[in-house]
């Protein structure tokens, strides 16, 4: 699976997001919303308007999920990890 962090610069919920997904480990790319305009122009008409998103395959979300972080860890390595 595919994970994509969108981040932006001193972004706090991002840093917290990214520590998460170390914590766990999971692997993901970390992508700059402010070199990229086109998506950060997407992702706004999806309504998703706070740093970071987050990209998993069909799950999408925006902000500091500690359960959407917790259940993509679920998928990826099970229950007990």
């Amino acid at each position: 699976m595919r994970v994509t962090v969108w981040t932006t610069a001193n972004c706090v919920q991002c840093m917290q997001t990214k520590k998460q997904f170390d914590k766990y480990g999971i692997r993901y790319d970390e992508m700059a919303l402010e070199q990229h305009p086109e998506k950060l122009d997407e992702f706004k008409a999806q309504g998703l308007m706070s740093a970071p998103i987050v990209e998993a395959d069909t799950r999408i979300w925006s902000g500091f999920r500690l359960d959407k972080i917790q259940s993509l860890r679920n998928k990826l390595f099970g229950e007990n990890k």
